[in-house]
């Protein structure tokens, strides 16, 4: 992998298959940023940019110790496998904040990244802020980009995402977690422009750190010029927020997905942890009406959108066949109910047909709920091109 230091009808159906050196002027708390090039609001798919690595933010706990406490002149150095290409901007999230951050310097690449024409910029709380196009940076697809950010601070609580999967680091100490950087966006998709809203098997639980065998990083592969924001919480939720999985996907999906340029297409991998985790959500017409909500939101801002059948987990700790039965109920509704745009049967590719309440033993990491990279490559596989375009 190389280092880098209009939307038609909607089709129904199944799918089968940094620190950089002095700052110069720095505007003050509250104040706007001069806007980048060419609009970045998400939804309308007219915008030349789109994001081309993301990650969705929880608030921090008081066990994640770096988020909570805070950066005061420190540096997060973050390294990005980027699915499509082009000209680069960033952009940076403070949906939990309760105060404004000084970002910057930033580098990208190696390259200088400015706000407005300047170095630094105030992130307001629970605001984002999008970078200018970075000067003589452009990236192929499918490739590494290092993003060094000082905080000057102090920052109080940072904004951020838990476990990438990914080796990250701040002030030369290595972490998986991403702090304030919500997204890295180009010019040079010419595919698929897809968010997948999604929980701990989207984020890559399963999966070797720095392997880049999420499923969403597979379908990107196989879909040469896609954008793929891969926006996946472990314990996530579709209905119900949470004080460490983070709002649930009805909460977030107007931050999380409806503020990306340029989105075609969602698909949405949300519904395993209401039926597992604690209090858990046994009427599956309570499921299937946080879907249609989603359907409604997605179809109101022009996009299309894709929902993916739950998939087995019996051997995981909670599993019941109570649970399992909800799990079906709900399944053939997405399949035969006309919900969703079109509907990847996540259940049909990984699970047993022996035993259609479990993984298949060759896809299973061994919990029983996550795949392994072989699963993953099949949640992938299931997945077709022509309902994403």
């Amino acid at each position: 992998m190389p280092a880098v230091t209009g939307r038609g009808p909607a089709r129904r159906g199944v799918l089968t298959a940094a620190a950089g050196v002095a700052a110069v002027a720095v505007a003050a708390p509250g104040a706007q940023a001069a806007p980048a090039a060419q609009g970045s609001g998400g939804g309308a798919g007219r915008s030349r940019w789109a994001t081309s690595w993301a990650t969705a933010q929880t608030a921090p706990t008081e066990t994640d110790t770096v988020a909570a406490g805070g950066l005061t002149d420190g540096v997060f150095t973050a390294v990005l496998r980027l699915s499509a290409g082009g000209q680069v901007r960033l952009r940076y999230g403070n949906a939990f904040g309760s105060a404004p951050v000084l970002i910057g310097p930033v580098t990208a690449g190696g390259r200088a990244v400015t706000f407005g024409g300047r170095r630094q910029a105030w992130l307001a709380a629970g605001a984002s802020l999008t970078s200018d196009p970075v000067d003589g940076l452009s990236v192929p697809a499918a490739s590494r980009l290092t993003v060094e950010t000082r905080l000057p601070g102090p920052t109080g609580p940072l904004s951020f995402h838990r476990n990438t999967h990914a080796s990250h680091s701040v002030d030369g100490v290595r972490t998986t977690s991403v702090f304030l950087l919500t997204g890295v966006e180009v010019t040079g998709a010419h595919g698929p422009v897809l968010a997948v809203l999604g929980d701990s098997i989207a984020e890559g639980v399963g999966t070797p750190d720095d392997a880049d065998l999420r499923w969403p990083d597979q379908l990107a592969r196989r879909l040469p010029g896609s954008a793929v924001a891969n926006l996946g919480i472990s314990g996530n939720r579709l209905l119900l927020n949470d004080a460490r999985f983070g709002p649930g996907g009805q909460a977030r999906f107007d931050r999380d997905v409806l503020s990306l340029p340029g989105l075609r297409t969602v698909l949405v991998h949300l519904g395993i942890n209401d039926l597992q985790q604690p209090p858990a959500q046994t009427d599956p017409a309570l499921v299937l009406a946080g879907y249609r909500q989603l359907v409604l939101r997605a179809r109101n801002a022009g996009l299309r959108i894709v929902g993916s059948t739950i998939t087995p987990f019996e051997g995981w700790t909670r599993w019941t066949p109570e649970l399992d039965a909800v799990r079906q109920q709900i399944n053939r509704a997405v399949r035969t109910g006309r919900l969703f745009d079109a509907v990847a049967d996540f259940d049909r590719a990984l699970h047993d047909p022996a035993q259609p309440s479990r993984l298949l033993p060759a896809f299973d990491s061994g919990d029983g709920l996550h795949p392994n990279p072989s699963g993953h490559a099949a949640l992938a596989a299931a997945v077709d091109r022509r309902h994403l375009l």
